[in-house]
């Protein structure tokens, strides 16, 4: 296998990917969003699974790393979307509209003149916290779509040298 294959470079984004969807886990453990965490920990077992199909010439495994990465990217979408307040999703919607939620004003007196606490940000930040959810979420959109191209090519190559042993 050379250093520069479609394999060599799968396997490549794919540790990259690994690396970056278990740093994002660990911020969202910080969290209290389950389903944040729900969907990293599927990422890493399909990114592995995607690995594992690549260095052991399994197509199938690929196949589904390429399903997952499309539902991977359409959950990122949704993150950037969401905490950016794009195309009608907004943070506030969730927060006011989600089932089982009520007025969410703090009766404390003292809260009275003030803003509430879930609309206060954090002074002395660098970036605030749905900035680097959107980083994390674009980071992982430009990693899933080089990752889909070359599971694509993957699976081609692998198709392709199907081929020509069943033909011999």
């Amino acid at each position: 296998m050379g250093c520069c294959t479609g394999r060599c470079m799968f396997i490549f984004f794919c540790a990259v990917q690994l690396i970056a969807a278990v740093e994002r886990q660990v911020f969202d453990f910080l969290g209290y969003q389950w389903a944040p965490i729900l969907f990293n920990f599927l990422q890493v077992i399909v990114v592995i699974l995607g690995l594992f199909g690549t260095v052991h010439y399994k197509p199938r495994y690929i196949i589904l790393y390429i399903v997952w990465t499309v539902f991977w990217v359409t959950w990122n979408i949704f993150i950037c979307c969401l905490y950016l307040d794009i195309g009608g999703l907004s943070k506030t919607w969730w927060k006011d509209k989600s089932l089982g939620c009520k007025n969410r004003n703090i009766p404390n007196t003292r809260w009275q003149h003030l803003n509430s606490p879930a609309q206060v940000s954090e002074l002395g930040c660098i970036l605030e916290y749905q900035y680097i959810e959107v980083l994390h979420s674009a980071l992982q959109l430009f990693l899933s779509a080089l990752g889909f191209v070359f599971a694509c090519y993957i699976v081609s190559i692998f198709n392709e040298d199907e081929d020509t042993y069943l033909y011999k």
